[in-house]
């Protein structure tokens, strides 16, 4: 094996598509892609901007329809839309948004959500009736335990659909609160009630990196995603706190990881993010699983209704027409 050097890497988002297709990719697959409606958009940016230690800028501060034309223009030919519920009532309209978005367009993953409320069962099923292929859930900012009972029908359907999750589950640099949701053990004890939740822990499980790396030693089907976490230059909150070691921990499950970029609340560059996967030392083989064919590979898995094998799930096309949820009361608030 022969990494891809250094300077091989893009060193502009300019460079981004030329590097994608140097690889033999037809394009990324990013499945860590935020896509809300435009007023919760609007008070997760705002809440970005009163960052100050260090600042956090908003790299891709835009309208809706022009941040997919920007991914686009980097070589991304897929990703998800994912957002996260903060609170009851709000996850089906949520899914009605990040849903009806993979109607009208091929280059989006259909993307959903779920919090531990009444009715929850219902809505995911629905979900996942609707073509939804891919889930996301932030522990720390829902304020809820993955093991709430409210939950395991939850987890069961989608182990019995093999429907990666993103779960986002650890406390982050910013957000007061919701501490006591987060952590490996939470994983943990998730994965000791549904042994076969296809899992995928966002940001390497940061700043907990040391908690989930032992983790990974344990369980070794568990993924992660490397959304703001592996960049170049660091950046402080995250990977500014890397050792040596842990890059070569990294390194050690490099096939379990996923691309990601947390795109479009990051303050570097998009190419950046792609900058620092050079420590992992990956040739192109190596990146073409990381940057594509391993998302890909966990998304054609998914057992929609009505599929009958292992790759009965996503596709690429849109699913069928929706029917829109009810908007819930005060949705816009974070």
């Amino acid at each position: 094996m022969t990494p891809v050097p250094p300077e091989r890497y893009p060193s502009s988002d300019a460079d981004v598509a030329p590097f994608v297709r140097s690889l033999g990719l037809d394009g990324l697959l990013d499945l860590h892609v935020h896509v809300m409606p435009d007023r919760i958009q609007a008070a997760v940016w705002s809440f970005f901007d009163a960052l100050d230690d260090p600042p956090w800028p908003v790299t891709y501060r835009a309208p809706e329809p022009d941040r997919r034309r920007t991914l686009a223009g980097l070589g991304v030919a897929r990703h998800t839309a994912l957002a996260y519920a903060h609170r009851p009532g709000v996850a089906a309209w949520l899914n009605e948004h990040t849903l009806a978005l993979a109607d009208e367009d091929d280059q989006v993953v259909p993307s959903f959500t779920f919090y531990p409320e009444d009715g929850v069962e219902g809505y995911v099923d629905e979900a996942l009736a609707r073509g939804g292929v891919v889930a996301k859930v932030h522990l720390q900012v829902g304020r809820f335990s993955a093991t709430d009972p409210l939950l395991d029908p939850v987890w069961r359907s989608l182990v019995g659909a093999r429907t990666p999750v993103v779960l986002h589950a650890s406390a982050v640099y910013g957000v007061e609160g919701g501490h006591e949701y987060c952590g490996a053990d939470v994983v943990r004890d998730l994965l000791d009630r549904h042994p076969d939740l296809v899992l995928v822990v966002a940001h390497l499980g940061a700043p907990d990196i040391d908690d989930f790396l032992d983790l990974a030693d344990e369980v070794p089907t568990l993924r992660f995603d490397t959304a703001m976490v592996l960049t170049d230059p660091p950046f402080g909150p995250l990977t500014g706190r890397f050792t040596d070691e842990h890059h070569a921990r990294i390194r050690a499950i490099a096939e379990r990881l996923v691309w990601g970029s947390d795109f479009p609340t990051i303050p570097l560059p998009y190419a950046a993010l792609l900058r620092g996967l050079a420590v992992l030392e990956l040739d192109d083989a190596g990146l073409r699983w990381l940057l594509h064919d391993h998302a890909d590979q966990l998304l054609t898995r998914v057992r929609t209704p009505g599929s009958t094998g292992p790759s009965g799930g996503w596709s690429g096309a849109p699913p069928a027409v929706r029917t829109p949820a009810p908007r819930p009361d005060r949705a816009d608030d974070r």
